[in-house]
């Protein structure tokens, strides 16, 4: 079962669910005291009551006394999170946060504002703010605060896909001895961390303990989703009825919520269940619920992922290929789209590590150059009796800012060179390549010397993803970028296209030499060895060709001709070279529709 991160849309309320110190005195029936009271307790229990109750209190502002009108400030802007209105709530706590008169709303505004960030998948902005606020927690006097801005730091480090970093702050709040409330949160990030990292003990049984906890504290929402980490558990130990058994036992709790995206993960996982034990039609009625969930979350997660996998895969069971092709293509739409968020997410971490990096050293660099500012100053009182020290100091000084002048271009040619690499594989990117090969193109028309194209496209790729993992994939696309760049020489432009496709610009080369490199690379890929892996499987790829001598010096006539035979070469069967020489028509290749003649991938990598 695949181990990308859960997209959690879950409103952690125990965000500083604590009520602020701003009551002197004990509050009075009725009162707007014991209103605000009222409100911090039970925001997330009853959310329909805590709406109410801060409706009262705004009808009553001129009863409230200054501490009290911010505290309702951060009370309305909860609300708005709690419904979703993000948008409409950052600007409230950035307000409160700079502003507010009090220390503890403050604090509490900055960290709500990190678990607003993380939920509207602004990592950037959330990585960023907690990096202000982890620094003030040994100055934050409410234990149970601290704890809460570690809850933060937990939450926000497993949706980033940093599980261990999650798993070490969910232990850190364990370990200070966390309210019950408190306990149940810091409970499921440990455990789900643990469930992504593989850690998890085999039978569940603390996993359970802990539903148990969050059950008895009415954190049905939490208790639930620890409950799908438990039967995927339980279905990795091939306990795969039990953990059916789980889901649908616990199913009209989750619908009652009426929270979409708890509803969607459970009947998502619950659709992956019954396919592998048979039931076609429980599962593809769980996965249709689950995809018409999914209209209410803007962006794909991994539940639609998993649903319309299993949709494709009940329909091809069915030997519906016509169904099966439609659900195939939606699912590798979505696959992609979640893919693309999971390295926007590793990019944010990359970038604010990056940025917290160069602050520091610039904080050290500057602290130098103060130091050193002060003792020439001392020593230019004494310039008479010291002064060959001064002329050491100036050096220290002006090899100092020779070397961050290098770090700091070094940084830049590094920025630049991931601009134009490809991180998986090391060779060019599409947009470099592109660059790269029409700079080549022009000279090599200034010079009437011939220029050939080979673009290559790995067969049935998403077949190995889908059985093997991402790790394999990734293994066998670096293997293709090298053996690529051994067939480029040093005048040529390697790239990847995007995907598994990949294309190499040869200047000097006729259409002979160009298919017999072609026919070499296509050789060689054959015989890649996939046992590094922990699998064994065939991997191929199908080729097109065209020169310059056929196509012109224009990149897009190029690309246009060579796509097509590589297209063609996908349509008579795969794993071949296939060459334009002109003199007849060519099918033009439709994007995401293979031919009609192709049902489904003819293939099968086999287990070793």
């Amino acid at each position: 079962m695949a181990r990308a991160p859960l997209r959690r849309w879950l409103v952690l309320w125990l965000v500083l669910a604590l009520p602020l110190r701003a009551f002197a005195v004990a509050p009075q029936p009725g009162s707007v005291t014991e209103l605000l009271a009222q409100a911090e307790s039970i925001r997330s229990a009853e959310p329909a009551r805590f709406s109410t109750l801060i409706d009262a209190v705004q009808r009553r502002q001129r009863e409230l006394q200054p501490i009290q009108r911010e505290q309702l400030a951060y009370l309305e802007a909860y609300r708005l999170a709690f419904s979703g209105k993000y948008d409409a709530v950052i600007p409230r706590l950035k307000k409160l946060a700079e502003s507010s008169t009090d220390e503890h709303i403050r604090f509490r505004a900055s960290a709500l504002l990190v678990n607003i960030y993380t939920k509207s998948r602004r990592f950037t902005e959330s990585l960023r703010q907690l990096g202000h606020i982890l620094p003030r927690l040994d100055q934050v006097d409410e234990p149970q605060l601290r704890i809460h801005a570690l809850v933060e730091a937990a939450y926000l480090h497993n949706e980033i896909g940093q599980y261990r970093l999650g798993l070490q702050y969910a232990e850190r709040i364990l370990a200070n001895k966390p309210d019950a409330r408190a306990r149940c949160f810091a409970e499921y990030l440990k455990y789900e961390a643990m469930f992504y990292l593989a850690a998890l003990p085999a039978g569940g049984a603390p996993l359970r303990e802990v539903i148990e906890h969050c059950e008895a504290r009415s954190e049905g929402l939490i208790a639930n989703h620890m409950r799908v980490i438990l039967a995927r558990s339980l279905a990795a130990e091939y306990k795969r009825g039990e953990a059916i058994e789980l889901l649908r036992t616990h199913l009209a709790e989750v619908e009652s919520y009426r929270y979409p995206y708890l509803a969607m993960l459970v009947k998502a996982t619950l659709a992956e269940l019954l396919l592998e034990r048979g039931d076609l039609k429980a599962a593809e009625t769980y996965a249709s619920e689950a995809i018409t969930l999914s209209s209410s979350m803007g962006t794909s997660t991994q539940s639609l992922v998993s649903a319309y996998r299993t949709m494709f895969r009940v329909a091809e069971r069915r030997r519906d290929n016509e169904t099966a092709l439609v659900y195939y293509r939606r699912y590798a739409e979505a696959d992609k789209a979640y893919l693309n968020e999971v390295k926007a997410r590793e990019l944010a971490y990359q970038i604010v590590r990056q940025e917290t990096l160069e602050k520091s050293e610039q904080i050290q660099r500057l602290g130098s150059q103060n130091q050193l500012l002060q003792l020439q100053r001392k020593l230019e009182m004494k310039a008479s009796q010291n002064t060959r020290l001064v002329v050491i100091l100036l050096v220290m000084l002006l090899a100092s800012i020779g070397y961050w002048a290098y770090r700091t271009k070094r940084t830049q040619m590094m920025f630049k060179r991931l601009a134009q690499t490809d991180a998986l594989t090391g060779i060019s990117n599409r947009s470099h390549f592109t660059t790269q090969s029409e700079r080549l193109l022009a000279q090599c028309a200034r010079n009437s010397t011939e220029v050939a194209l080979i673009m290559l496209d790995l067969d049935h790729f998403k077949s190995i993803n889908d059985r093997y993992g991402h790790a394999s994939g990734d293994h066998i696309l670096g293997l293709v970028a090298a053996l690529c760049r051994e067939l480029t020489p040093s005048s040529g432009v390697v790239g990847r296209l995007g995907g598994e496709e990949f294309a190499l610009i040869l200047p000097g080369l006729d259409l002979a030499a160009a298919t017999a490199t072609a026919e070499d690379c296509r050789r060689r890929i054959v015989a890649i060895d996939t046992s590094p892996t922990g699998h064994r499987f065939q991997v191929s790829a199908s080729f097109g060709v065209t020169t310059s001598a056929l196509a012109g010096y224009q990149l897009t006539r190029l690309f246009s001709l060579a796509d097509r035979m590589l297209y063609r070469s996908k349509h008579e069967g795969r794993n071949r070279v296939s060459v334009y020489e002109g003199g007849y028509s060519l099918p033009e290749r439709r994007e995401g529709h293979p031919s009609p003649v192709v049902a489904a991938p003819d293939i099968r990598p086999q287990e070793a």
